[in-house]
């Protein structure tokens, strides 16, 4: 490992070149851990020692960011303030700020464009905005989720405002919990009732992104991604049951018909194939860039208070509904998208996502920057988007020009890294 820099030694001059040994600092134990172990010349560091690639938790990155200097050649991977697009009320907030933006400048139709959130209003300090438009639509449901909590974590629905009046006595019973109630913040949003349902089960889409830089903006879509259904058939009869409502893995695996090898997941192309077959082509291939629209408007909504570093990269856990009119809704976005398998389906698709994830980063030096494809990753932005290379039709402007994006299709992702990268440094081409 020599003439390597950690966060504390001078980088040598030729940083980006093939490096036949990375350091790496990793505080998950899951799959990312596995395939850190498994790639070629990466050694892992413990503790204080120095590291050029660091996959940390966001409680690290708190801590430790500011006072860490990093030389040129180091990836770390969160950006500093990547809570302005993954704190739900922060994510509302830019959304909305961005929504007026486009208005003042496009006019109203581009506006549109922007309208894939539900309703939502940020308590305490909204409360009263709330309660005026919770009074203009009597017996409709709303849902109200803690600003910075995961997993389905204190996330409840409502019809009665005196719903939220038992939920502040909750909160404030005891000194531990007024003050706690004094710092959590919750969102209440609007909660759509009209879900689309498959075997008249609720789901929502997982969807990877992963950025790599903010200024300018480059985004990347990953091929797979699945739909996580609830294990109880839909009503609105009953508000109060988490396992009908909450397509969370995290709580529907503790619902008392769940089958741990089964799971409650599909993977993306077989979602993509029961809509197609449906619907039709068309209809899903309009859904299927509605949903690019949502990543790429909600990406631009942070592009100017992200902190952008050229250290940093981020991937993304974008959480997608589909109404039965196959509108698609933004419910969150994740900066710690669960990488824990929940079945061996599971892990191999997650496996390949941290791998191609490693491939753009490119600790190594094997790309050459001009890629549109890497792995199961495709660029669907780069400073502006990004277009399917369609021989004959690459015409600026041309109506026949395709957004590269394959959410859901053929992910042949070994044979392309086959073809496209050279080997790693050390390595004979196979």
């Amino acid at each position: 490992c020599l003439h390597l820099a950690g966060n504390h030694i001078k980088a040598d001059s030729n940083h980006r070149e093939g490096r036949s040994c990375v350091r790496y600092k990793c505080s998950l134990m899951n799959t990312v851990l596995d395939v850190l172990h498994q790639r070629p010349g990466w050694v892992e560091v413990k503790e204080d020692g120095e590291w050029d690639f660091n996959w940390c938790d966001v409680g690290w990155l708190r801590e430790n960011f500011d006072h860490s200097y990093m030389e040129e050649h180091v990836r770390i991977c969160h950006f500093r303030n990547h809570y302005e697009l993954t704190r739900k009320n922060l994510m509302v907030k830019n959304l909305k700020r961005y929504r007026k933006t486009v208005e003042r400048e496009a006019g109203r139709l581009e506006a549109v464009k922007c309208d894939f959130f539900p309703l939502t209003f940020v308590l305490p300090s909204e409360y009263h905005l709330f309660v005026e438009d919770f009074k203009r639509s009597p017996g409709s449901t709303w849902i109200m989720k803690p600003v910075a909590r995961s997993q389905g974590k204190g996330i409840f629905l409502f019809r009665k405002l005196k719903d939220i009046m038992e939920w502040k006595k909750d909160c404030t019973r005891s000194d531990e919990q007024r003050d706690e109630a004094q710092v959590e913040s919750y969102v209440v949003q609007s909660y759509i009732e009209n879900p689309y349902l498959i075997h008249g089960r609720k789901f929502d889409l997982r969807v990877y992104i992963l950025v790599t830089s903010y200024l300018p903006l480059k985004a990347w879509l990953y091929r797979d991604g699945f739909a996580r259904f609830s294990n109880t058939r839909f009503s609105l009869r009953t508000i109060d049951d988490q396992y009908v409502h909450l397509t969370n893995v995290a709580v529907q695996k503790t619902a008392p018909v769940y089958n741990p090898e089964k799971g409650c997941k599909w993977q993306m192309q077989q979602l993509r194939r029961y809509l197609t077959a449906k619907h039709g082509t068309y209809v899903v291939e309009e859904l299927f860039k509605d949903i690019d629209n949502i990543f790429i408007r909600s990406l631009q909504s942070v592009q100017k208070v992200i902190i952008n570093d050229k250290h940093c990269f981020e991937l993304y856990g974008y959480d997608i509904l589909l109404d039965q009119d196959l509108k698609p809704w933004l419910i969150e976005v994740n900066a710690s998208p669960s990488l824990t398998a929940s079945n061996q389906d599971d892990y191999e698709m997650k496996y390949s996502l941290i791998e191609d994830t490693l491939h753009i980063v490119d600790m190594e030096g094997r790309l050459t920057g001009k890629e549109k494809r890497v792995g199961g990753f495709d660029l669907m932005w780069n400073d502006g988007p990004v277009f399917r290379e369609n021989a004959g039709l690459e015409t600026l402007g041309s109506p026949f020009q395709t957004a590269n994006t394959h959410l859901g299709g053929v992910n042949d992702r070994k044979k392309q890294l086959r073809q496209l990268l050279k080997p790693f440094p050390g390595q004979k081409k196979v």
